[in-house]
C-alpha cells in the first residue's frame, strides 16, 4: 500500500468527486424526516445511533493511516484544529492527536448510548431536559470526525475503495443535522464548498 497518510497527500480531491453517493439524493432527503407519529427525542436518538455506527466503522477503516505521527492535532484543513472539551476527563480544553480526539469521542459517545439516564430504553421513561442540548454537542464532534477524515485522509478513502460509503453517510449526516439544527453553520465552516454539493 502507498504511503497515503502523509500530509502532502491528503488535499481533498476536487468536489465534483464528492457526488458519489450509493443512493439517490431524494432517499436521504426523506429518510431524515421526522415519521408522523415519532417522539422527536427518540428520532435523534435512533439516528445519533446509527451515524455513531457508521462513523466508527468508517473511521475504523482508516485507523492504520490516522496515527499520532501523521495527524499530531484533531484538525480538518489548514484553518481548524479542534481541541477535546469535556470537564469530566479534563479540566480544561486540551489538544490530542486526531486518533486520541477520535477515541476520547467514540468512547465518550458509546458511554452517553449505555447511559439510561441521557438514552432511556424503557418505553415509559422519558429522555432528560438536556437531551437536545446532548446530541447538538455529540453531533457537532462527529461532524468534525467526517471532516477530519476528508482533510486528511481523502486519498485513503479513494484507495481502500470507500469513497461512496463515506460520501453517503457524510450527506445523509449533514442533511439530518440541517433538519433538526444540531450542528450549527460556523461549525461546518471546516467544509465550506463541500457541505453544499
Amino acid at each position: 500500500m502507498s504511503s497515503i497518510n502523509s500530509r502532502a497527500q491528503s488535499q481533498a480531491p476536487p468536489p465534483k468527486a464528492q457526488h458519489h453517493l450509493l443512493v439517490p439524493e431524494s432517499i436521504l432527503q426523506q429518510a431524515v424526516m421526522l415519521p408522523s407519529g415519532e417522539d422527536l427525542n427518540e428520532w435523534l436518538a435512533a439516528n445519533l445511533t446509527d451515524f455513531y455506527s457508521q462513523l466508527n466503522l468508517l473511521y475504523g477503516s482508516i485507523t492504520q493511516f490516522c496515527t499520532p505521527d501523521s495527524c499530531p492535532t484533531m484538525s480538518a484543513g489548514p484553518k481548524f484544529d479542534f481541541l477535546w472539551n469535556d470537564t469530566t476527563i479534563f479540566k480544561k480544553p486540551v489538544k490530542l492527536s486526531a486518533p486520541e480526539y477520535i477515541d476520547t469521542l467514540l468512547t465518550s459517545v458509546q458511554t452517553l448510548l449505555d447511559d439510561e439516564s441521557v438514552f432511556p430504553t424503557k418505553p415509559a421513561t422519558p429522555f432528560p431536559k438536556h437531551f437536545g442540548a446532548t446530541a447538538k454537542t455529540v453531533f457537532k464532534r462527529l461532524f468534525r470526525v467526517y471532516a477530519h477524515m476528508w482533510h486528511a485522509h481523502a486519498h485513503a478513502l479513494a484507495e481502500l475503495d470507500e469513497e461512496a460509503h463515506f460520501w453517503t453517510s457524510f450527506r445523509h449526516f449533514v442533511l439530518f443535522a440541517r433538519q433538526f439544527s444540531l450542528v450549527d453553520r460556523k461549525d461546518m465552516a471546516c467544509m465550506d464548498g463541500i457541505v453544499d454539493f
